[in-house]
């Protein structure tokens, strides 16, 4: 698959069962996604299915020429994220 973002090494590290692939194609199949403040770059927060209906969640940051750098991702998402993307209700 042809990625549109950049998969920092760590999440491999932390989750060989997750591939730089599974992560490109879970971006792009997005189905939910927040803007995260922070005092430094602002974060991006993603939700979406990989090739293999795996939901997971993906935290980036943008890099200089606007490619979107994961540095982040894990499944399934947590609580936390399915709230902050709208895909849980706060109760």
């Amino acid at each position: 698959m042809d990625r549109c973002i950049v998969v920092h090494g760590r999440v491999m590290e932390r989750h060989p069962e997750i591939s730089p692939d599974d992560v490109a194609h879970a971006w792009v199949s997005r189905v939910a996604s927040a803007t995260r403040r922070t005092g430094h770059a602002d974060q991006t927060v993603v939700v979406g299915f990989d090739a293999r209906g795996r939901l997971l969640e993906m935290v980036a940051v943008e890099l200089e020429d606007g490619t979107p750098l994961v540095f982040h991702c894990m499944t399934p998402p947590s609580e936390k994220t399915l709230r902050e993307t709208g895909l849980a209700d706060g109760r």
